[in-house]
């Protein structure tokens, strides 16, 4: 993460710092790293000792979510940057002094001596600045171009912004074909007002990520991200749970008992027909599928839509009604609490 601390090898547990099992997953770190994130970041947090903290769970994030790294860390301990990626013998690292998991400090500065005599690493400034010093050598001369991205993030006093989170109404046919919608977002300099994208196939509660549109950051660190909680505002007709999408079809005590066929409105704006079996119970679920939420990515499947049977009687009856209802209950030898 831009502008986090990646300074000289740590003592510290980088498990410990973000409270984890060593086997946790990349879920589990980064709900670890968020949630110490939002406790110690200095814009939320007062306490002097929040910002120091901050870093630590900030480096302690770096390392463990990038797979590479971890794996390194996880070989060679605290000295992992220490050691040369695909130097050949890399594995006697761990059994000289300074090297390998709880390996002794090899050196403390710039062209320090090691034990034995040999020349050690130090972590003094580098001849470019910025970077880990060894003799006149810059880090990234030793360890290839890609350290240097650690120089660039090590600036000191750079913090990046918090993340944020707010919540984004949608209508349920703008979670069927997607829309788009304006969040005022509170802030220290007066609110803001954003315009989302609201995805198809968006589920209740399910969060939108805008990368760097979250509180600013300060000394040159980068500004934080901005989740997005998607609430699906009530309809009058449908109620989704998860892609699944429910609603009530009224039918006519024949209808029920005879069999139909009845138009039904989807909540994209379509009308399907819909078979309704002779003999259908009130409550039965008719289910139409893949007409519930759309897919929102490759291998996720469409919902369905669940039509349930709900039986209505006439509010008034004509008088003709009223006749045929009595005939057939001389007629009919069912009985609806009994066995049929």
């Amino acid at each position: 993460m831009s502008g986090r601390r990646t300074g000289p090898a740590t003592s510290q547990d980088f498990y410990q710092v973000l409270g984890v099992a060593r086997d946790a997953d990349a879920d589990a770190i980064q709900r670890a790293y968020r949630r110490l994130a939002r406790k110690y970041h200095p814009d939320i947090n007062s306490d002097p000792s929040a910002e120091e903290r901050f870093k630590d769970v900030s480096e302690a994030y770096d390392v463990l979510s990038d797979p590479r790294t971890r794996a390194r860390y996880d070989r060679f301990g605290p000295d992992f940057r220490r050691v040369p990626e695909g130097a050949e013998g890399a594995e006697a690292w761990a059994g000289r002094p300074g090297g390998g998991p709880g390996g002794a400090a090899a050196g403390s500065g710039a062209g320090g001596s090691g034990a034995g005599g040999g020349a050690g690493f130090g972590f003094g400034a580098g001849p470019r600045g910025g970077g880990f010093g060894f003799g006149g050598f810059d880090f990234a001369d030793l360890f290839g171009a890609g350290a240097q991205g650690f120089a660039r993030r090590g600036r000191a006093g750079a913090v990046p912004g918090a993340d944020q989170e707010a919540e984004v109404q949608a209508t349920l046919g703008e979670a069927y074909q997607g829309g788009r919608r304006r969040v005022v977002l509170p802030g220290a300099d007066g609110p803001r007002e954003i315009e989302v994208t609201i995805p198809a196939g968006i589920r209740d509660g399910q969060r939108l990520r805008l990368a760097g549109q979250g509180g600013r950051g300060r000394g040159g660190g980068p500004a934080g991200d901005l989740y997005l909680v998607v609430r699906l505002l009530a309809d009058p007709r449908f109620r989704a749970e998860g892609r699944d999408v429910h609603t009530d079809l009224l039918l006519a005590p024949w209808e029920a008992a005879l069999g139909t066929t009845v138009a039904l409105d989807t909540p994209d704006g379509q009308r399907v027909s819909l078979a309704v079996p002779a003999g259908t119970p009130s409550g039965r679920a008719l289910r139409l599928r893949g007409r519930g939420l759309p897919a929102s990515g490759p291998g996720a499947d469409a919902g369905d839509l669940y039509a349930h049977a709900r039986i209505m009687v006439p509010p008034k009856p004509t008088e003709r009604e009223n006749e045929l209802f009595r005939q057939l209950a001389r007629d009919s030898s069912f009985n609806p609490r009994g066995p049929s």
